[in-house]
């Protein structure tokens, strides 16, 4: 497994943990270091998980509403907590941080749904991201074609 790989997928466990029992009464820094104890104690670069679980609590409103609006047929609180938490974690990269591809987001989302969610969960982390990325695209575009128009009424 890929360092990144594992990283998201221990940062999304800590998520999980520290969202079931009510983003409350939890140590996350105590719970990360549980989790590389746990599952990769030979894992020498916990600084991409930390900051991963620091970029999603510090932009949880914002996530949230990301994931409420894209996921138009699920409330937020009738989303499984790994599926939640998946999706924070891939909005926060898709969004947020400017160090990691789009497409790398979503892909790695897709996986950690694919391994730690339900039957349908890749697809509906998918769909959100999908259709998250293709606003951005849109919305690129946009302001691409306006840095063209710009450029030409300046050199009239």
């Amino acid at each position: 497994m890929a360092n990144r790989h594992l990283a998201r997928t221990i940062a999304m466990q800590t998520l999980f943990l520290w969202d079931f029992h009510g983003k409350k009464d939890i140590d996350l820094g105590d719970s990360l270091k549980q989790m590389f104890d746990n599952f990769a104690p030979s894992f020498d670069d916990q600084g991409f998980s930390k900051n991963i679980i620091k970029g999603v609590t510090e932009n949880l409103s914002e996530i949230d509403k990301n994931i409420t609006k894209y996921a138009t047929e699920w409330p937020l609180d009738q989303i499984t907590v790994v599926d939640r938490n998946i999706l924070r974690i891939g909005v926060y990269e898709l969004k947020m941080n400017d160090d990691i591809p789009a497409k790398v987001a979503i892909n790695e989302a897709i996986e950690i749904g694919k391994a730690f969610g339900g039957e349908a969960s890749g697809k509906f982390i998918n769909g959100v991201l999908g259709a998250i990325y293709k606003d951005i695209q849109s919305s690129e575009g946009f302001v691409e074609e306006k840095r063209e128009e710009t450029k030409k009424e300046d050199n009239k």
